[in-house]
């Protein structure tokens, strides 16, 4: 075929695939395609990335074949059974870590080096909205979920970290069954809770990309609430009770404050309250209603110490608290080693000065 008799098959081919009126995008339905050279097809729910194949159509003329084709409902299906949720429900005890420095190079690592999780703290972070969306795409890149700590426990941060598609949600403070439920409303649209709704076009939803979002966003977010307090212990309970906690998260450092041990975490009487809010959590059935238990390894209680007692989910250190470590460990090592070299030279010049002695004397 002439080049120019090819470029005026292709140029009419694709104005009318480029025709907007070619192109019907709605609501899941039996496909509707339109096709050039019966080789390009489009869905009629919506459009993704090309798949490119060879098929006996295309081969009799030479030309490659192109399929378009949408993401099913099988496909989201199977994100979901990789889903936070659906691996506790499978009883894996899972191991993650905090993210305060919003970096999202650290954050990276962090994913490949194997977390199962990864929280990105805006409670005591220096970040906000911006530095955490660019933490979650990076963790989503590799596979790893994100989870979103709130500064504090209200709806309107709620709804922005929500919109961010993170998998988990954690509110701080919880004190009381009234403030679990809030929590809880905070997370759910209309008429279920309060949250605001612009599911069509945030990120969550893939910008409106993903039809099926509203029907599976609540059994996906994993919804987080911290016990942290002396009240919040007393109220342990009741709080893993509440309809949608799906986890309670531990907070030994407030609680020591709490009762008043602030540089003792590990003092015995915080010890006691902190095993008996373990209790009443792991009391509690997540199959009928009740809470998965998770926490924060310290350094009298140790990630393996931890997940021996029950726990769920074990977040066994921070990203700033790692690189601190190793950054210490590494100047110290260095002036030790110049505290060694030193004290080589010292004993080579006093080799040396004894056999050139010995050499003199012979």
């Amino acid at each position: 075929m002439a080049a120019a008799s090819i470029f005026a098959t292709v140029t009419t081919d694709l104005t009318h695939l480029l025709n907007p009126s070619s192109l019907i995008i709605g609501k899941p339905s039996p496909s509707h395609s339109v096709s050039v050279k019966s080789s390009i097809s489009f869905s009629r729910k919506t459009l993704t990335p090309i798949r490119y194949s060879s098929s006996s159509a295309a081969a009799a003329d030479n030309s490659p074949s192109v399929t378009v084709s949408s993401p099913s409902s099988e496909g989201i299906a199977d994100r979901s059974k990789t889903s936070l949720k659906s691996r506790l429900r499978g009883g894996e005890t899972l191991y993650g870590l905090f993210l305060l420095s919003f970096s999202p190079t650290l954050a990276e690592i962090a994913a490949h080096s194997g977390y199962d999780y990864v929280v990105v703290d805006m409670e005591h972070g220096p970040g906000g909205i911006p530095e955490a969306l660019d933490c979650i795409r990076a963790l989503n890149a590799a596979d790893t979920p994100a989870i979103l700590r709130l500064p504090e426990n209200c709806p309107t941060w709620a709804k922005k970290a929500l919109d961010l598609g993170p998998q988990g949600i954690m509110f701080p403070m919880i004190e009381s069954r009234k403030d679990a439920t809030k929590a809880v409303s905070y997370c759910r649209f209309p008429p279920d809770g309060i949250r605001g709704s612009a599911h069509t076009v945030v990120r969550a939803s893939k910008y409106g990309i993903e039809e099926g979002y509203l029907g599976n966003y609540a059994d996906e977010i994993l919804i987080m609430c911290q016990v942290e307090s002396s009240e919040g212990v007393k109220k342990a309970d009741e709080i893993a009770a509440v309809e949608g906690v799906d986890c309670v998260q531990m907070g030994p450092l407030d609680l020591s404050a709490s009762l008043g041990y602030l540089w003792d975490p590990g003092h015995k009487k915080v010890r006691e309250m902190m095993r008996k809010a373990e209790k009443s959590v792991l009391t509690s059935d997540p199959a009928k209603g009740g809470a998965y238990l998770s926490g924060f390894a310290m350094p009298h209680d140790g990630p393996g110490e931890i997940r021996g007692r029950g726990y769920h989910m074990v977040a066994g250190a921070v990203d700033v608290g790692l690189f601190r470590n190793a950054a210490m460990e590494d100047v110290r090592r260095f002036k030790m080693g110049l505290v060694d070299e030193s004290d080589g030279e010292d004993s080579l010049e006093h080799e040396k000065d004894v056999d050139d002695e010995k050499y003199w004397s012979e």
